[in-house]
């Protein structure tokens, strides 16, 4: 529902403007995207829609077999799904170590569900999304089976070409809608909104008729997505897209499964959204590295990256890889950095068993090259640093900075720009 973390760095590259470029037809460029995303759970994600008065599936989320039976009796429904809470994809294709096989069930029978439940409860679930070991599932959705007679694709974003809010949508739902656009482009249909006047009637049954609702149900498809819009603005979302936008035999609107990403500037006034954020499934050092605002992500070498920015710090890694090494990470300070996010960030690094050497690779335009120089020899006087440090600074006081590198009296190698960096870390690798 939420952007998941559960693909690491796989996830994070992922950005809205990819989406928004491709729809345009533009090459689509990848970004790295400096914060962690905010993980919701299904149910969460779920709630807050239907909290908006958008239409989505009744359900009950527990956390036991016993509540599991109650709940699908008291949903009273020809067909129940239950589903397992947990953030990575593929949980359809999943297996337990129960032995129970999927993460997705349908039946009937209520008393399957009891039944499915305590497979599922307290065991791992493994996808290809998850660690091999799988997540533990906690909770399990139980919700009605609603038939869908046709599916459709719904989303509102921002769209910086456009400096507002954009519906995109195609009656081609239930599918990659990437796939949508570069085999039948004709089928996309956009529409900007003006953030200031909010969406016109219609606009909003425009895209209904778009999307090929008919009759009654064009009318309730257009009060969706004025529903929908409301919401994004309500919640300060970026995006909010919904793949199927259905319809069901009976005649329903339904929002059968959606994607919320969410704008962290306004955490400050989403307390209860982001208060949701669910840290289960990051890795202990990512939720770490969080508490000191800083972004961390875990690979596989043994060279710690140590930047400021999300560009430089794709930059830092591909050019340890071209240079025959492999990073074990990087970890972006970002802009505001003080001396004690930088000890935090040492500390991180020299705990990691993996780590043989760290490159510092800081480019100062509002970051104080001084200020991390200060934080660096504070650091390895403190930590006791017994790895090689190879340091590449440039920018806001950075004379003074390779001042106090020089006259700290510690054992770290200074580089000229960031090839010299990378081959000197590389280097100290090697040697070992």
């Amino acid at each position: 529902m939420a952007a998941p973390m559960a693909g690491r760095a796989g996830a994070v590259l992922r950005d809205l403007a990819l989406r928004s470029a491709r729809l345009r037809g533009e090459f689509p460029t990848v970004q790295l995207t400096p914060r962690r995303w905010l993980n919701l759970q299904e149910y969460q994600s779920k709630k807050i829609m239907a909290d908006h008065g958008v239409t989505v599936q009744r359900f009950f989320v527990v956390d036991s077999a016993n509540d599991a039976l109650e709940a699908a009796q008291r949903l009273k429904a020809k067909e129940i799904v239950l589903k397992a809470q947990i953030l990575a994809g593929g949980r359809g294709k999943g297996i337990f170590n129960s032995g129970l096989k999927g993460g997705v069930h349908l039946t009937k029978d209520p008393k399957t569900v009891e039944q499915l439940a305590k497979q599922m409860i307290g065991y791992n679930l493994s996808t290809k999304q998850t660690p091999k070991d799988g997540v533990t599932v906690k909770k399990v959705m139980v919700a009605e089976a609603l038939d869908i007679s046709r599916e459709t694709y719904f989303a509102i974003l921002m769209d910086r070409a456009c400096n507002g809010p954009v519906m995109v949508g195609s009656p081609q739902g239930g599918m990659d809608i990437e796939e949508v656009a570069v085999t039948s482009p004709e089928l996309i249909f956009k529409e900007e909104i003006d953030i200031f006047e909010g969406i016109k009637d219609h606009q909003a049954l425009q895209m209904a008729k778009n999307l090929g609702f008919q009759g009654p149900l064009q009318q309730k498809a257009a009060d969706q997505i004025k529903k929908l819009y409301n919401l994004f603005l309500k919640i300060d979302a970026t995006q909010v897209e919904v793949n199927p936008f259905g319809e069901t035999p009976e005649g329903q609107v339904v929002c059968f499964d959606a994607k919320i990403n969410f704008d962290d500037n306004a955490e400050f006034r989403q307390k209860e959204i982001f208060a949701m954020d669910d840290k289960s499934e990051s890795e202990p050092i990512e939720n770490e590295a969080a508490k000191y605002d800083l972004k961390y992500i875990g690979l596989d070498g043994n060279i710690a990256c140590f930047v400021n920015g999300a560009g430089l710090a794709m930059a830092t890694c591909d050019i340890i890889s071209l240079n025959g090494g492999k990073p074990a990470n990087f970890l972006d300070l970002g802009g505001g950095v003080k001396e004690a996010q930088v000890y935090q960030a040492f500390k991180l690094l020299t705990a990691d068993p993996k780590v043989e050497a760290i490159l510092v690779n800081i480019f100062g335009g509002i970051v104080n090259c001084a200020i991390i120089a200060n934080g660096i020899t504070k650091a390895c006087q403190e930590l006791e640093l017994k790895v090689p440090l190879v340091v590449r600074l440039e920018g806001t006081n950075v004379h003074e900075a390779q001042r106090i590198l020089s006259e700290s009296g510690l054992p770290i190698t200074s580089a000229n720009d960031l090839e010299d960096a990378a081959k000197k870390a590389v280097a100290s690798v090697a040697k070992k």
